[in-house]
Protein backbone atom coordinates (compact mmCIF):
# COMPACT_ATOMS: atom_id res chain seq x y z
CA UNK A 1 0.00 0.00 0.00
CA UNK A 2 1.40 3.40 -1.03
CA UNK A 3 0.92 6.20 1.49
CA UNK A 4 0.32 9.68 0.11
CA UNK A 5 2.29 11.53 2.79
CA UNK A 6 5.61 9.84 2.03
CA UNK A 7 8.03 10.44 -0.82
CA UNK A 8 11.49 9.12 -1.68
CA UNK A 9 13.07 12.59 -1.61
CA UNK A 10 15.13 12.08 1.58
CA UNK A 11 16.43 8.74 0.30
CA UNK A 12 17.39 10.19 -3.07
CA UNK A 13 19.07 13.15 -1.37
CA UNK A 14 21.27 10.79 0.63
CA UNK A 15 21.91 8.59 -2.40
CA UNK A 16 23.14 11.52 -4.48
CA UNK A 17 24.92 13.42 -1.71
CA UNK A 18 28.30 12.20 -2.99
CA UNK A 19 27.83 14.48 -6.01
CA UNK A 20 28.35 17.50 -3.78
CA UNK A 21 31.32 15.83 -2.10
CA UNK A 22 32.94 15.15 -5.46
CA UNK A 23 32.35 18.73 -6.61
CA UNK A 24 34.07 19.98 -3.45
CA UNK A 25 36.93 17.51 -3.94
CA UNK A 26 37.37 18.67 -7.53
CA UNK A 27 37.55 22.28 -6.41
CA UNK A 28 40.35 21.41 -4.00
CA UNK A 29 42.20 19.09 -6.39
CA UNK A 30 42.22 21.67 -9.19
CA UNK A 31 43.08 24.54 -6.83
CA UNK A 32 40.06 26.55 -7.91
CA UNK A 33 39.51 28.16 -4.48
CA UNK A 34 43.14 29.19 -4.15
CA UNK A 35 43.06 30.63 -7.67
CA UNK A 36 40.22 32.95 -6.65
CA UNK A 37 41.78 34.09 -3.35
CA UNK A 38 41.56 37.88 -3.46
CA UNK A 39 41.23 37.68 -7.23
CA UNK A 40 37.61 37.34 -8.40
CA UNK A 41 37.50 36.46 -12.08
CA UNK A 42 35.52 34.98 -14.93
CA UNK A 43 35.45 31.25 -15.55
CA UNK A 44 37.76 31.73 -18.54
CA UNK A 45 40.32 33.60 -16.42
CA UNK A 46 40.15 31.04 -13.63
CA UNK A 47 40.53 28.15 -16.06
CA UNK A 48 43.72 29.74 -17.40
CA UNK A 49 45.08 30.13 -13.87
CA UNK A 50 44.57 26.45 -13.05
CA UNK A 51 45.04 25.02 -16.56
CA UNK A 52 41.56 23.50 -16.94
CA UNK A 53 38.89 23.49 -19.64
CA UNK A 54 36.94 26.77 -19.59
CA UNK A 55 33.49 25.27 -20.22
CA UNK A 56 33.96 22.56 -17.58
CA UNK A 57 35.38 25.09 -15.12
CA UNK A 58 32.27 27.27 -15.50
CA UNK A 59 30.07 24.26 -14.81
CA UNK A 60 32.03 23.43 -11.66
CA UNK A 61 31.99 27.05 -10.48
CA UNK A 62 28.22 27.20 -10.94
CA UNK A 63 27.74 23.99 -8.97
CA UNK A 64 29.99 25.32 -6.19
CA UNK A 65 27.95 28.53 -6.21
CA UNK A 66 24.76 26.50 -5.82
CA UNK A 67 26.44 24.84 -2.81
CA UNK A 68 27.30 28.23 -1.32
CA UNK A 69 31.06 27.79 -1.76
CA UNK A 70 31.47 30.38 -4.53
CA UNK A 71 29.38 33.39 -5.46
CA UNK A 72 28.64 34.75 -8.91
CA UNK A 73 27.87 38.31 -9.97
CA UNK A 74 27.39 38.65 -13.69
CA UNK A 75 30.25 36.56 -15.05
CA UNK A 76 32.58 37.12 -12.07
CA UNK A 77 33.15 34.38 -9.49
CA UNK A 78 34.72 34.64 -6.05
CA UNK A 79 35.05 32.55 -2.90
CA UNK A 80 32.05 32.54 -0.59
CA UNK A 81 30.94 31.01 2.67
CA UNK A 82 33.63 28.84 4.25
CA UNK A 83 35.89 28.78 1.19
CA UNK A 84 38.16 31.72 1.96
CA UNK A 85 38.92 30.46 5.48
CA UNK A 86 39.25 26.75 4.88
CA UNK A 87 39.87 26.04 1.17
CA UNK A 88 42.61 28.53 0.21
CA UNK A 89 46.06 26.97 0.59
CA UNK A 90 47.67 30.01 2.21
CA UNK A 91 45.01 30.20 4.92
CA UNK A 92 46.21 29.08 8.37
CA UNK A 93 42.90 27.19 8.71
CA UNK A 94 43.21 25.31 5.40
CA UNK A 95 41.57 21.85 5.47
CA UNK A 96 42.26 20.93 1.87
CA UNK A 97 44.68 18.16 2.81
CA UNK A 98 41.94 16.32 4.69
CA UNK A 99 39.57 16.84 1.76
CA UNK A 100 42.24 15.34 -0.49
CA UNK A 101 42.40 12.37 1.87
CA UNK A 102 38.62 11.97 1.52
CA UNK A 103 39.05 12.21 -2.26
CA UNK A 104 41.41 9.23 -2.20
CA UNK A 105 38.85 7.22 -0.23
CA UNK A 106 35.96 7.64 -2.69
CA UNK A 107 36.83 4.65 -4.85
CA UNK A 108 36.91 2.27 -1.90
CA UNK A 109 33.60 3.58 -0.53
CA UNK A 110 31.96 2.77 -3.87
CA UNK A 111 32.88 -0.86 -3.13
CA UNK A 112 31.47 -0.98 0.39
CA UNK A 113 29.04 -3.73 -0.60
CA UNK A 114 32.03 -5.98 -1.38
CA UNK A 115 33.48 -5.53 2.09
CA UNK A 116 30.08 -6.16 3.66
CA UNK A 117 29.82 -9.44 1.74
CA UNK A 118 33.34 -10.66 2.49
CA UNK A 119 34.26 -8.90 5.73
CA UNK A 120 37.56 -7.99 4.08
CA UNK A 121 39.03 -4.56 3.21
CA UNK A 122 39.06 -3.38 -0.40
CA UNK A 123 41.85 -0.83 0.07
CA UNK A 124 44.82 -3.10 -0.42
CA UNK A 125 47.66 -0.55 -0.70
CA UNK A 126 48.61 1.04 2.62
CA UNK A 127 48.30 4.81 2.46
CA UNK A 128 51.90 5.25 3.61
CA UNK A 129 53.26 3.53 0.48
CA UNK A 130 52.07 6.35 -1.79
CA UNK A 131 53.78 9.68 -1.12
CA UNK A 132 50.86 11.81 -2.34
CA UNK A 133 48.37 9.95 -0.18
CA UNK A 134 50.75 9.92 2.79
CA UNK A 135 51.16 13.69 2.53
CA UNK A 136 47.40 14.26 2.30
CA UNK A 137 46.75 12.02 5.29
CA UNK A 138 49.45 13.44 7.55
CA UNK A 139 48.82 17.08 6.68
CA UNK A 140 45.09 16.41 6.91
CA UNK A 141 45.67 15.16 10.45
CA UNK A 142 47.58 18.38 11.11
CA UNK A 143 44.67 20.44 9.71
CA UNK A 144 42.11 18.83 11.99
CA UNK A 145 44.31 18.64 15.07
CA UNK A 146 45.17 22.32 14.70
CA UNK A 147 41.49 23.11 15.22
CA UNK A 148 41.21 20.90 18.32
CA UNK A 149 44.61 21.00 20.01
CA UNK A 150 44.62 24.65 21.20
CA UNK A 151 41.32 24.10 23.01
CA UNK A 152 42.45 20.77 24.47
CA UNK A 153 45.78 22.20 25.60
CA UNK A 154 43.92 24.57 27.92
CA UNK A 155 41.38 21.99 29.11
CA UNK A 156 43.51 18.84 29.58
CA UNK A 157 45.07 18.54 33.04
CA UNK A 158 48.78 18.01 32.42
CA UNK A 159 49.92 19.96 35.46
CA UNK A 160 53.20 18.59 36.81
CA UNK A 161 53.71 16.18 33.91
CA UNK A 162 57.24 15.98 32.52
CA UNK A 163 57.39 13.61 29.54
CA UNK A 164 54.54 12.82 27.15
CA UNK A 165 54.40 9.96 24.65
CA UNK A 166 52.46 10.95 21.53
CA UNK A 167 51.89 7.48 20.10
CA UNK A 168 51.21 7.46 16.37
CA UNK A 169 51.47 11.22 16.62
CA UNK A 170 52.04 11.92 12.92
CA UNK A 171 53.19 15.54 12.52
CA UNK A 172 53.04 16.01 16.31
CA UNK A 173 50.34 18.66 16.47
CA UNK A 174 48.99 17.62 19.87
CA UNK A 175 52.44 17.22 21.39
CA UNK A 176 53.34 20.72 20.22
CA UNK A 177 50.27 22.42 21.65
CA UNK A 178 50.43 20.47 24.90
CA UNK A 179 54.07 21.48 25.39
CA UNK A 180 53.33 25.09 24.49
CA UNK A 181 50.64 25.20 27.20
CA UNK A 182 52.80 23.41 29.80
CA UNK A 183 56.33 24.88 30.04
CA UNK A 184 57.66 21.96 32.11
CA UNK A 185 56.53 19.31 29.62
CA UNK A 186 58.60 17.61 26.93
CA UNK A 187 57.30 15.06 24.42
CA UNK A 188 58.30 12.22 22.14
CA UNK A 189 56.42 11.42 18.93
CA UNK A 190 56.43 7.71 18.15
CA UNK A 191 55.47 6.88 14.56
CA UNK A 192 56.64 5.23 11.35
CA UNK A 193 59.90 6.41 9.79
CA UNK A 194 58.07 7.87 6.78
CA UNK A 195 56.38 10.30 9.15
CA UNK A 196 59.63 11.76 10.50
CA UNK A 197 60.11 14.54 7.87
CA UNK A 198 56.59 15.88 8.43
CA UNK A 199 56.98 15.79 12.20
CA UNK A 200 60.37 17.49 12.18
CA UNK A 201 59.16 20.28 9.88
CA UNK A 202 56.18 20.91 12.13
CA UNK A 203 58.32 20.86 15.28
CA UNK A 204 60.74 23.35 13.73
CA UNK A 205 57.88 25.55 12.53
CA UNK A 206 56.69 25.94 16.13
CA UNK A 207 60.24 26.36 17.52
CA UNK A 208 59.90 23.25 19.69
CA UNK A 209 63.02 21.37 18.54
CA UNK A 210 64.58 21.29 21.99
CA UNK A 211 61.51 19.88 23.71
CA UNK A 212 59.95 17.43 21.25
CA UNK A 213 61.74 14.45 19.76
CA UNK A 214 60.84 11.70 17.32
CA UNK A 215 61.28 7.93 17.63
CA UNK A 216 60.65 5.74 14.60
CA UNK A 217 58.80 2.51 15.23
CA UNK A 218 55.80 0.32 14.56
CA UNK A 219 53.79 0.11 17.76
CA UNK A 220 52.43 -3.32 16.80
CA UNK A 221 55.79 -4.91 16.04
CA UNK A 222 58.34 -2.89 18.04
CA UNK A 223 58.81 -2.09 21.69
CA UNK A 224 58.01 1.24 23.31
CA UNK A 225 60.78 2.41 25.58
CA UNK A 226 60.05 4.80 28.44
CA UNK A 227 59.83 6.14 30.87
CA UNK A 228 56.93 8.53 30.35
CA UNK A 229 54.42 9.87 32.83
CA UNK A 230 51.73 10.61 30.22
CA UNK A 231 50.60 8.95 26.99
CA UNK A 232 48.38 10.46 24.31
CA UNK A 233 46.77 8.12 21.76
CA UNK A 234 44.73 10.07 19.23
CA UNK A 235 42.83 8.03 16.63
CA UNK A 236 45.00 4.96 17.08
CA UNK A 237 42.76 2.20 18.42
CA UNK A 238 40.16 2.37 15.64
CA UNK A 239 42.73 1.04 13.16
CA UNK A 240 43.12 -2.27 14.99
CA UNK A 241 41.08 -5.19 16.29
CA UNK A 242 40.42 -5.63 20.02
CA UNK A 243 43.34 -8.01 20.64
CA UNK A 244 45.81 -5.70 18.91
CA UNK A 245 44.42 -2.74 20.86
CA UNK A 246 45.09 -4.53 24.14
CA UNK A 247 48.59 -5.39 22.91
CA UNK A 248 49.30 -1.72 22.15
CA UNK A 249 47.86 -0.59 25.47
CA UNK A 250 49.99 -3.12 27.38
CA UNK A 251 53.10 -1.71 25.69
CA UNK A 252 52.08 1.79 26.67
CA UNK A 253 51.42 0.68 30.24
CA UNK A 254 54.90 -0.81 30.38
CA UNK A 255 56.44 2.45 29.19
CA UNK A 256 54.65 4.56 31.81
CA UNK A 257 55.86 5.32 35.31
CA UNK A 258 53.66 3.98 38.15
CA UNK A 259 50.69 6.32 38.38
CA UNK A 260 51.21 7.50 34.80
CA UNK A 261 48.12 8.49 32.85
CA UNK A 262 46.84 7.67 29.39
CA UNK A 263 44.42 9.65 27.26
CA UNK A 264 42.53 7.86 24.47
CA UNK A 265 41.09 10.26 21.87
CA UNK A 266 38.88 8.62 19.27
CA UNK A 267 35.49 8.51 17.56
CA UNK A 268 33.57 6.73 20.31
CA UNK A 269 30.24 5.01 19.79
CA UNK A 270 27.41 4.90 22.29
CA UNK A 271 27.19 1.50 23.97
CA UNK A 272 24.23 0.66 21.70
CA UNK A 273 26.66 0.86 18.75
CA UNK A 274 24.23 2.74 16.47
CA UNK A 275 25.10 6.35 17.35
CA UNK A 276 26.47 8.95 16.95
CA UNK A 277 26.30 8.99 13.16
CA UNK A 278 29.91 9.83 12.30
CA UNK A 279 31.55 7.15 14.47
CA UNK A 280 29.10 4.61 13.02
CA UNK A 281 30.05 5.61 9.47
CA UNK A 282 33.72 5.80 10.39
CA UNK A 283 33.54 2.18 11.50
CA UNK A 284 32.64 1.33 7.89
CA UNK A 285 35.65 3.31 6.70
CA UNK A 286 37.82 1.06 8.87
CA UNK A 287 36.09 -1.99 7.39
CA UNK A 288 37.09 -0.77 3.94
CA UNK A 289 40.72 -0.12 4.83
CA UNK A 290 41.82 -2.44 7.63
CA UNK A 291 41.54 -6.16 8.40
CA UNK A 292 40.11 -5.69 11.89
CA UNK A 293 39.68 -1.98 12.63
CA UNK A 294 36.42 -0.40 13.79
CA UNK A 295 35.00 2.34 15.97
CA UNK A 296 34.60 1.24 19.59
CA UNK A 297 32.11 2.00 22.31
CA UNK A 298 33.07 3.64 25.59
CA UNK A 299 32.59 0.35 27.43
CA UNK A 300 34.75 -1.56 24.95
CA UNK A 301 37.61 0.91 25.35
CA UNK A 302 37.37 0.79 29.13
CA UNK A 303 37.45 -3.02 29.03
CA UNK A 304 40.56 -2.97 26.83
CA UNK A 305 42.25 -0.54 29.21
CA UNK A 306 41.42 -2.82 32.14
CA UNK A 307 42.88 -5.87 30.35
CA UNK A 308 46.05 -3.88 29.68
CA UNK A 309 46.54 -3.05 33.34
CA UNK A 310 44.98 0.39 33.57
CA UNK A 311 42.46 1.48 36.20
CA UNK A 312 40.14 4.36 37.06
CA UNK A 313 39.08 4.85 33.44
CA UNK A 314 36.54 7.60 32.85
CA UNK A 315 35.30 9.75 30.00
CA UNK A 316 36.10 13.45 29.97
CA UNK A 317 33.42 16.04 29.20
CA UNK A 318 35.17 16.99 25.93
CA UNK A 319 33.32 16.49 22.63
CA UNK A 320 35.26 17.24 19.46
CA UNK A 321 34.37 17.50 15.79
CA UNK A 322 32.59 14.43 14.44
CA UNK A 323 31.83 13.34 18.01
CA UNK A 324 35.38 12.52 19.04
CA UNK A 325 35.78 11.94 22.76
CA UNK A 326 38.51 11.28 25.35
CA UNK A 327 38.86 8.53 27.94
CA UNK A 328 41.44 8.91 30.72
CA UNK A 329 42.96 6.12 32.82
CA UNK A 330 46.04 5.50 34.96
CA UNK A 331 48.47 2.63 35.28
Amino acid sequence: MITEDKNPGPLLAVSGSYWQACALHSGVVTGIFTAMAGKPATADEISRRINTDARATAMLLNALAAMGLTSKKGKIYKNAGLSADFLVKDSPRYVGHMIMHHHFLVQSWSRLHESVKTGEPVRKQPQYEDETQRKSFLLGMFNLASEIAPRLASELDLKGKKHLLDLGGGPGTYAIYFCMANPGLSATIYDLEGTRPYAMRTIEKFNMTGRIGFVAGNYLEDGINGPYDTAWLSHILHGEGPDACVKILKKVAGALDPGGVIFIHDFILDDSGDAPLFPALFSLNMLLGTPDGQAYTETQIKEMLHKAGFSDAYRLSFTGPNDSAIIRARV
